[in-house]
Protein backbone atom coordinates (compact mmCIF):
# COMPACT_ATOMS: atom_id res chain seq x y z
CA UNK A 1 0.00 0.00 0.00
CA UNK A 2 0.99 3.34 -1.27
CA UNK A 3 0.47 6.28 1.23
CA UNK A 4 1.37 10.32 -0.64
CA UNK A 5 2.87 12.29 2.28
CA UNK A 6 4.29 16.01 2.11
CA UNK A 7 6.73 17.15 4.89
CA UNK A 8 7.53 20.76 5.60
CA UNK A 9 10.77 21.46 5.50
CA UNK A 10 12.13 25.03 6.23
CA UNK A 11 9.43 26.94 4.15
CA UNK A 12 9.30 23.97 1.64
CA UNK A 13 6.82 20.95 1.13
CA UNK A 14 8.53 17.76 0.12
CA UNK A 15 6.83 15.15 -1.58
CA UNK A 16 6.55 11.47 -0.85
CA UNK A 17 5.24 8.72 -0.78
CA UNK A 18 5.77 5.98 2.33
CA UNK A 19 5.06 2.05 1.40
CA UNK A 20 3.93 -0.72 3.19
CA UNK A 21 5.28 -4.25 3.85
CA UNK A 22 3.10 -6.24 1.90
CA UNK A 23 0.50 -8.71 3.63
CA UNK A 24 -1.01 -11.95 2.89
CA UNK A 25 -4.75 -12.70 3.23
CA UNK A 26 -5.61 -12.22 7.17
CA UNK A 27 -2.33 -11.12 8.35
CA UNK A 28 -2.07 -8.31 10.70
CA UNK A 29 0.44 -6.01 10.67
CA UNK A 30 3.51 -6.17 13.01
CA UNK A 31 3.88 -3.36 15.60
CA UNK A 32 7.14 -2.21 13.89
CA UNK A 33 8.75 -2.29 11.04
CA UNK A 34 12.40 -1.51 9.73
CA UNK A 35 12.55 1.84 7.37
CA UNK A 36 14.31 2.65 4.32
CA UNK A 37 14.57 5.83 3.07
CA UNK A 38 15.56 6.28 -0.30
CA UNK A 39 17.68 9.50 -1.24
CA UNK A 40 17.73 10.34 -4.57
CA UNK A 41 20.56 11.90 -6.80
CA UNK A 42 21.52 15.00 -8.95
CA UNK A 43 18.31 16.57 -10.28
CA UNK A 44 16.54 13.11 -9.81
CA UNK A 45 13.27 12.31 -8.40
CA UNK A 46 11.77 9.70 -5.68
CA UNK A 47 10.92 7.90 -8.73
CA UNK A 48 14.33 7.11 -9.70
CA UNK A 49 16.07 6.77 -13.58
CA UNK A 50 13.98 3.82 -14.99
CA UNK A 51 11.86 3.29 -11.95
CA UNK A 52 15.14 1.78 -10.02
CA UNK A 53 13.36 3.18 -6.47
CA UNK A 54 9.96 1.90 -7.08
CA UNK A 55 11.43 -1.21 -7.74
CA UNK A 56 13.87 -1.49 -5.01
CA UNK A 57 11.11 0.02 -2.76
CA UNK A 58 9.24 -3.01 -4.09
CA UNK A 59 11.23 -5.49 -3.37
CA UNK A 60 11.74 -4.18 -0.32
CA UNK A 61 8.30 -3.65 0.84
CA UNK A 62 7.49 -7.44 -0.04
CA UNK A 63 10.23 -8.70 1.80
CA UNK A 64 8.89 -6.68 5.35
CA UNK A 65 10.52 -3.63 4.96
CA UNK A 66 8.77 -0.39 5.09
CA UNK A 67 9.74 2.63 2.46
CA UNK A 68 10.03 6.19 2.28
CA UNK A 69 10.77 7.69 -0.75
CA UNK A 70 10.42 11.70 -1.66
CA UNK A 71 11.94 14.29 -3.19
CA UNK A 72 13.88 17.11 -2.36
CA UNK A 73 12.81 20.60 -2.56
CA UNK A 74 12.85 21.98 -6.29
CA UNK A 75 12.84 17.76 -7.51
CA UNK A 76 10.08 16.27 -8.38
CA UNK A 77 6.60 16.83 -7.49
CA UNK A 78 8.46 19.31 -4.23
CA UNK A 79 7.98 23.13 -3.90
CA UNK A 80 11.34 25.01 -4.45
CA UNK A 81 14.70 25.96 -6.24
CA UNK A 82 16.75 23.22 -6.46
CA UNK A 83 19.38 24.93 -7.87
CA UNK A 84 19.26 28.26 -5.42
CA UNK A 85 19.99 25.69 -2.29
CA UNK A 86 23.42 23.83 -1.71
CA UNK A 87 24.49 20.22 -0.15
CA UNK A 88 23.66 21.86 3.78
CA UNK A 89 19.98 22.17 2.57
CA UNK A 90 19.87 18.61 0.89
CA UNK A 91 21.02 17.21 3.98
CA UNK A 92 18.90 19.32 6.32
CA UNK A 93 15.64 17.80 4.32
CA UNK A 94 16.76 14.60 4.91
CA UNK A 95 17.08 14.94 8.69
CA UNK A 96 13.44 16.42 7.86
CA UNK A 97 12.22 13.60 6.57
CA UNK A 98 13.76 11.16 9.57
CA UNK A 99 12.08 13.35 11.78
CA UNK A 100 8.91 12.70 10.07
CA UNK A 101 9.32 8.58 9.86
CA UNK A 102 10.97 8.94 13.22
CA UNK A 103 7.70 10.16 14.61
CA UNK A 104 5.95 7.34 13.34
CA UNK A 105 4.78 4.34 15.53
CA UNK A 106 5.26 1.83 13.33
CA UNK A 107 9.17 2.56 13.02
CA UNK A 108 11.28 0.20 14.60
CA UNK A 109 14.03 3.01 15.18
CA UNK A 110 16.79 0.71 16.04
CA UNK A 111 16.58 -0.76 11.81
CA UNK A 112 16.37 2.79 10.07
CA UNK A 113 18.31 2.69 7.15
CA UNK A 114 19.24 5.54 4.72
CA UNK A 115 20.08 4.56 1.33
CA UNK A 116 21.56 7.01 -1.06
CA UNK A 117 22.20 7.00 -5.17
CA UNK A 118 24.82 8.75 -6.94
CA UNK A 119 24.92 12.73 -4.97
CA UNK A 120 21.75 11.12 -2.92
CA UNK A 121 24.71 8.70 -1.43
CA UNK A 122 27.16 11.79 -0.41
CA UNK A 123 23.98 13.60 0.73
CA UNK A 124 23.66 9.99 2.74
CA UNK A 125 26.90 9.87 4.06
CA UNK A 126 26.96 13.30 5.21
CA UNK A 127 23.53 13.06 7.04
CA UNK A 128 24.67 9.91 8.98
CA UNK A 129 27.63 11.40 9.91
CA UNK A 130 25.25 13.98 11.79
CA UNK A 131 22.49 11.95 12.57
CA UNK A 132 22.97 8.83 15.05
CA UNK A 133 19.47 7.73 14.39
CA UNK A 134 20.37 6.59 11.24
CA UNK A 135 21.43 3.02 11.85
CA UNK A 136 22.88 1.45 8.21
CA UNK A 137 23.71 2.91 5.09
CA UNK A 138 23.54 1.80 1.77
CA UNK A 139 25.24 3.33 -0.96
CA UNK A 140 24.68 3.05 -4.60
CA UNK A 141 27.41 4.19 -7.16
CA UNK A 142 27.63 6.96 -4.23
CA UNK A 143 29.82 10.26 -5.08
CA UNK A 144 32.53 10.70 -3.13
CA UNK A 145 34.08 14.41 -4.63
CA UNK A 146 30.67 16.34 -4.73
CA UNK A 147 32.39 19.54 -6.58
CA UNK A 148 34.26 17.69 -9.24
CA UNK A 149 31.62 15.02 -9.78
CA UNK A 150 28.82 17.62 -10.66
CA UNK A 151 31.17 19.88 -12.40
CA UNK A 152 31.69 16.81 -14.72
CA UNK A 153 28.18 16.38 -15.33
CA UNK A 154 27.21 19.98 -16.17
CA UNK A 155 30.67 20.78 -18.15
CA UNK A 156 33.47 23.34 -17.38
CA UNK A 157 31.65 26.07 -19.22
CA UNK A 158 28.54 25.78 -17.18
CA UNK A 159 30.95 26.60 -14.07
CA UNK A 160 32.80 29.38 -15.96
CA UNK A 161 29.24 30.75 -16.39
CA UNK A 162 28.67 30.37 -12.74
CA UNK A 163 31.85 31.98 -11.49
CA UNK A 164 31.03 35.26 -14.24
CA UNK A 165 27.60 35.89 -14.45
CA UNK A 166 26.39 34.11 -10.97
CA UNK A 167 24.32 30.94 -12.49
CA UNK A 168 24.04 28.93 -15.28
CA UNK A 169 21.14 26.72 -16.73
CA UNK A 170 21.56 22.91 -16.89
CA UNK A 171 18.65 20.68 -18.43
CA UNK A 172 15.73 23.39 -16.99
CA UNK A 173 17.38 24.11 -13.64
CA UNK A 174 18.84 27.29 -12.93
CA UNK A 175 22.29 26.30 -10.68
CA UNK A 176 24.04 29.51 -8.54
CA UNK A 177 27.73 30.03 -7.40
CA UNK A 178 25.89 29.24 -3.64
CA UNK A 179 25.13 25.90 -4.78
CA UNK A 180 28.36 24.99 -6.52
CA UNK A 181 30.33 26.26 -3.65
CA UNK A 182 28.85 24.20 -0.89
CA UNK A 183 29.64 21.39 -3.15
CA UNK A 184 33.31 22.54 -2.80
CA UNK A 185 32.81 22.95 1.27
CA UNK A 186 31.83 19.26 2.01
CA UNK A 187 33.91 16.44 1.52
CA UNK A 188 31.98 13.12 2.53
CA UNK A 189 35.28 10.89 2.21
CA UNK A 190 36.82 12.91 4.99
CA UNK A 191 32.87 12.84 7.48
CA UNK A 192 33.43 8.75 7.09
CA UNK A 193 34.89 8.85 10.39
CA UNK A 194 31.66 10.67 12.20
CA UNK A 195 29.55 7.58 11.27
CA UNK A 196 29.67 4.46 13.37
CA UNK A 197 27.10 2.46 11.50
CA UNK A 198 26.97 -0.61 9.17
CA UNK A 199 27.85 0.73 5.57
CA UNK A 200 27.28 -1.43 2.36
CA UNK A 201 28.56 0.09 -1.05
CA UNK A 202 27.44 -1.08 -4.75
CA UNK A 203 28.89 0.14 -7.89
CA UNK A 204 28.67 -0.97 -11.69
CA UNK A 205 31.83 -1.53 -13.33
CA UNK A 206 30.26 0.27 -16.51
CA UNK A 207 29.44 3.60 -14.70
CA UNK A 208 30.83 6.29 -16.58
CA UNK A 209 29.24 9.03 -14.54
CA UNK A 210 30.51 8.35 -11.31
CA UNK A 211 34.15 6.14 -11.12
CA UNK A 212 33.86 2.61 -9.49
CA UNK A 213 37.27 4.05 -7.76
CA UNK A 214 35.82 5.46 -5.19
CA UNK A 215 33.74 2.27 -4.37
CA UNK A 216 37.04 1.07 -2.94
CA UNK A 217 38.01 4.85 -1.73
CA UNK A 218 35.22 4.63 0.61
CA UNK A 219 35.47 1.59 1.95
CA UNK A 220 38.93 1.97 3.02
CA UNK A 221 37.71 5.27 4.20
CA UNK A 222 34.95 3.06 6.20
CA UNK A 223 37.59 0.63 7.23
CA UNK A 224 39.17 3.68 9.28
CA UNK A 225 36.68 3.59 11.95
CA UNK A 226 37.05 2.43 15.19
CA UNK A 227 33.32 0.97 14.96
CA UNK A 228 30.92 0.04 12.46
CA UNK A 229 31.93 -2.58 9.42
CA UNK A 230 31.48 -1.99 5.50
CA UNK A 231 31.14 -4.15 2.57
CA UNK A 232 31.14 -3.32 -0.97
CA UNK A 233 30.34 -4.92 -3.87
CA UNK A 234 31.18 -4.64 -7.57
CA UNK A 235 28.36 -5.33 -10.60
CA UNK A 236 30.41 -6.18 -13.48
CA UNK A 237 28.80 -4.29 -16.33
CA UNK A 238 26.51 -2.14 -14.44
CA UNK A 239 25.79 1.30 -15.18
CA UNK A 240 25.35 4.07 -13.19
CA UNK A 241 21.64 3.28 -12.82
CA UNK A 242 21.81 -0.53 -12.99
CA UNK A 243 20.04 -0.49 -16.27
CA UNK A 244 20.41 -3.66 -17.28
CA UNK A 245 17.47 -6.29 -16.25
CA UNK A 246 20.89 -8.42 -14.84
CA UNK A 247 22.85 -5.35 -13.20
CA UNK A 248 19.53 -4.30 -11.65
CA UNK A 249 18.45 -7.61 -10.26
CA UNK A 250 22.12 -8.04 -8.58
CA UNK A 251 21.79 -4.96 -7.46
CA UNK A 252 18.45 -5.67 -5.91
CA UNK A 253 19.43 -9.16 -4.65
CA UNK A 254 22.72 -7.49 -3.17
CA UNK A 255 21.04 -4.94 -1.03
CA UNK A 256 18.13 -7.15 -0.07
CA UNK A 257 20.36 -9.54 1.40
CA UNK A 258 22.64 -7.52 3.08
CA UNK A 259 19.44 -5.20 4.87
CA UNK A 260 18.29 -8.35 5.81
CA UNK A 261 21.79 -10.24 7.33
CA UNK A 262 22.22 -6.64 9.61
CA UNK A 263 18.56 -7.06 10.67
CA UNK A 264 19.49 -10.65 11.35
CA UNK A 265 22.54 -9.98 13.54
CA UNK A 266 20.98 -7.20 15.39
CA UNK A 267 18.32 -9.44 16.46
CA UNK A 268 20.84 -12.27 17.54
CA UNK A 269 22.58 -9.50 19.22
CA UNK A 270 19.67 -8.66 21.35
CA UNK A 271 19.10 -11.86 22.73
CA UNK A 272 22.75 -11.80 24.60
CA UNK A 273 22.23 -10.77 28.10
CA UNK A 274 25.67 -9.72 30.26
Amino acid sequence: MNHPITIKSGGLELAGVLQYPALEAGEKRAAKYPLVIICHGFIGNRMGTDRLFVEAAERLTQSGYLVLRFDHGGCGESSGDYGSGGLDELIAQTRTVIDYASSLDLVDSERLILLGHSLGGAVAVLTAARDSRVKSLVLWAPVAHPYMDIRNIIGTKAIEEIDTVGRTDHKHYQFTKRFTDSLAQYQPLTETRGYGGDVLIVHGTADTVIPVDYCFLYQKMFWLRKEGNCDKEIILQGDHTFSSKESRDALLDISLRWIDAIGKRRNDWSLWTI
